[in-house]
């Protein structure tokens, strides 16, 4: 017992204080910057060899609205909040389940890594559950196979209204990798209303929780400070 409770002392405390301490690794790319003038297509990126896109740090990339995932060398316009009826409801406890719907489980691990002590996810008030039943909203992952259509289409009536669903990585956007393929069709919104986009092949936990707090309020629109959360 005390040497669990000295190596924990020596480890210290390792959450982010977010957004303040939004550490990143030094290998990491954030939203690309246009060079030459060409639209970018955020929700279908997968990779770029191609030396026209540069790379920024900033890891802010969620929207509420899929054409606003095409740059055309204007600033991103970022996630903003529900509106108040909605906040009133999610903004202090938001309950997600998750619907893998094809995805290689790469955004998945993503997405698991936020209940970590680094990201801390629970500290907002937003946690995942087992049951549709008990959640407020869907997260959405892959580009939701032909196996997975009805199974996402009855998880989505099973949540109560009023609901939510975020689009999770460029599968669940645009197909990824899988576009046009009879097998897929090509993203939550052919199926379900999404609410957030968040892309990345995978998404960053940060991303991801960066998001999540615009949707609520809990950032302010085209900034990074964490704000109260209001009623």
């Amino acid at each position: 017992m005390w040497e669990i409770l000295k190596n924990r002392w020596r480890q210290g405390y390792r959450t982010l204080k977010f957004p303040e301490e939004a550490l990143l690794p030094e290998r990491f790319r954030g939203r690309p910057i246009l060079t030459d003038g060409n639209p970018l297509d955020l929700g279908k990126c997968l990779f770029s060899p191609d030396d026209n896109v540069v790379y920024s740090r900033d890891y802010r990339m969620a929207v509420r609205k899929r054409e606003d995932l095409i740059l055309k060398g204007e600033e991103i316009k970022l996630a903003t909040a529900l509106d108040k009826k909605m906040r009133k409801l999610f903004g202090r406890s938001l309950k997600l389940r998750a619907v893998c719907a094809g995805s290689c489980n790469g955004c998945d691990l993503e997405l698991q890594a936020l209940n970590n002590v680094v990201f801390d996810l629970s500290r907002f008030g937003i946690q995942f559950v087992a049951s549709p039943r008990h959640a407020d909203g869907l997260v959405v992952t892959g580009p939701v196979t032909e196996n997975m259509k009805l199974a996402l289409k009855k998880t989505y009536e099973a949540v109560p209204d009023p609901k939510i669903v975020i689009a999770v990585g460029a599968c669940a956007i645009s197909g990824g990798p899988f576009e046009g393929s009879p097998e897929v069709n090509n993203g939550a919104d052919k199926i379900l209303p999404v609410d957030l986009y968040i892309p990345g092949c995978p998404p960053h936990p940060l991303t991801i929780l960066d998001g999540l707090l615009r949707l609520l309020g809990r950032i302010e629109a085209n900034s990074s400070r964490l704000t109260a959360c209001k009623a």
